[in-house]
């Protein structure tokens, strides 16, 4: 991947999945990781709030219930920050291929809906660089509702419990995943999203970004 040069100006490519808790994120990058393996490429998985030195922070802040919108929203650009530093990048002037679980966009969604202007995150997070593909897996929320509770069980955060949405755990997790999901839709025109049927079968997904990220392999090769 040396001779290609990507939106981010280093060799190797930064594809990111955006969708919220529920969407089917992981099992698509996991899947997405393998394919591109198999295609002879080094592939490199970064998970959002992973940062070893903020992670820890930022779960024992929320188990103290010590988090307001500002500190929740700066904590989560450190943690970002790091992972940028200290992986994502060196991946990326490595030549990998670079599969990032959420990016800046779950920020300005989550922080927008929290009371922050929209301008104020861009600023914050200005220094990140421009992946060459975001893949947004759009599920409603209804069905998110039931997959989470089918699986992981409502989250006090993710469902916005705690900017006093609703006293309900409930609706509270409708309404504050319906304003991410509005936000969501705004950016997808503003940054080129590659809006996904979150509702399509796992196999079904998993070839609609193939054939995207195909073409851009394709470019590296030739």
């Amino acid at each position: 991947m040396a001779e290609y040069k990507s939106k981010s100006g280093y060799d190797g490519l930064l594809i990111v999945i955006e969708g919220t808790d529920g969407s089917g994120k992981s099992t698509q990058i996991e899947r997405l990781k393998r394919w591109i393996e198999d295609q002879s490429y080094g592939v490199m998985v970064s998970e959002w709030k992973t940062s070893k030195f903020i992670a820890d922070a930022i779960n024992d802040a929320k188990e103290r219930n010590l988090l307001n919108a500002t500190t929740f929203s700066l904590l989560y650009a450190a943690d970002f920050a790091d992972r940028l530093e200290n992986i994502i990048l060196p991946a990326l002037k490595a030549g990998f291929v670079v599969i990032l679980d959420r990016y800046v966009y779950t920020a300005y969604a989550r922080d927008v809906v929290r009371g922050h202007d929209i301008n104020w995150l861009k600023n914050l997070y200005e220094y990140a660089p421009e992946p060459d593909m975001v893949f947004y897996l759009d599920v409603p929320v209804e069905i998110l509702l039931k997959r989470i509770i089918g699986t992981t069980g409502l989250d006090y955060w993710e469902s916005g419990r705690d900017i006093g949405l609703s006293s309900d755990f409930y609706k509270s997790f409708q309404i504050y995943q319906g304003k991410c999901l509005d936000e969501y839709q705004k950016m997808i025109k503003e940054y080129g999203f590659i809006s996904i049927d979150g509702t399509l079968s796992e196999k079904e997904i998993h070839k609609k970004i193939v054939n995207k990220v195909k073409t851009i392999l394709d470019i590296v090769n030739d």
